[in-house]
């Protein structure tokens, strides 16, 4: 499978999740109404509301907030002229505006791209991944941060966390509204047990299928960022190489919240306390295989 090939298969397959996180909403809905009424229609506006206050109130902040979580400090491109180098060659490559850049200062390899679009985007790398890795390996790193902003993926990753948001408040209210009372009226209007069994079912279970959708998407979207780089640089060995070395290295960054291990070009959690229904990242061996792959075609 070429890179092209790549690319159009996680788009086709990211859209299809994003539709899924869609039919998901409109489930919780159905549920609510069946089990509580006509009385719950209001919940479901109030809870897309707050999700999307919270969500997209830090999507167009994220830039300032993954710097302050992850404690990454901008630089000029006097401070190191050869990663800025490296980096507008990409830019030219990929038409794409100089991003900011930014380093964090921790031993363990690994990167990462922010920002609420490509005019406001920003690049960090750990001061360990430039250490330990060469030319083509860096420019293959650049790449894939570069074809996260190229690819929208922060605007994705916004629409999937809003979406499960919104699903998990709405549920939750319902199930508080249950707990407390709010299910009278259904008793009195005599509903159908299985569809009411049905509907109590969703609301239990739909929180825990928005989180794998969401964690479906980012994966997804971690694979078209590997086949993008790929587009850019015309070099599938320089991104391989750099996550072979990634994967032989053991040691994580210091800033491993789950709140942004999504971002970095290798998760930090530990693969054996994740379930990879629930993991942001394809396995590192995955991602080397397709780009091996894609060198054999080369």
């Amino acid at each position: 499978m070429n890179f092209r090939t790549q690319q159009a298969a996680n788009r086709r397959k990211t859209i299809g999740l994003l539709v899924g996180m869609g039919v998901l909403v409109w489930l919780v809905a159905l549920a609510a109404l069946t089990y509580f009424g006509q009385s719950t229609t209001a919940i479901v506006p109030l809870a897309v509301g707050i999700a999307l206050v919270s969500v997209w109130g830090s999507y167009y902040g994220s830039d300032k907030l993954v710097l302050t979580m992850t404690g990454a400090k901008l630089i000029q491109e006097s401070d190191n002229p050869k990663l800025f180098g490296l980096i507008q060659e990409i830019t030219i490559a990929s038409g794409l505006p100089m991003p900011k850049v930014a380093i964090v200062i921790d031993s363990a390899p690994n990167a990462f791209a922010t920002g609420r679009n490509q005019d406001h985007a920003l690049i960090a790398f750990t001061t360990g991944i430039l250490d330990v890795m060469d030319r083509d390996q860096l420019q293959g790193v650049i790449a894939h941060e570069l074809a996260h902003v190229a690819n929208r993926d922060t605007l994705v990753s916004a629409v999937a966390a809003t979406t499960a948001g919104a699903i998990a408040i709405l549920s939750d209210m319902l199930m508080r509204m249950m707990w407390f009372g709010g299910g009278r009226d259904r008793d009195r209007s005599g509903g159908n047990p299985l569809l009411l069994v049905f509907s109590l079912l969703i609301l239990i279970l739909a929180p825990i299928a928005a989180v794998l959708l969401k964690s479906a998407i980012s994966r997804k979207r971690e694979s078209l960022a590997d086949a993008t780089a790929v587009a850019f640089t015309r070099n599938p060995a320089g991104l391989r190489s750099a996550l072979e070395v990634l994967e032989r290295d053991s040691t994580v960054v210091h800033q491993k919240s789950n709140s942004i291990a999504h971002i970095w070009i290798e998760s930090p959690l530990d693969a054996k306390a994740v379930s990879k229904m629930f993991s942001t990242h394809p396995p590192i061996a995955e991602r080397i295989a397709v780009l091996k792959a894609m060198e054999s075609l080369n």
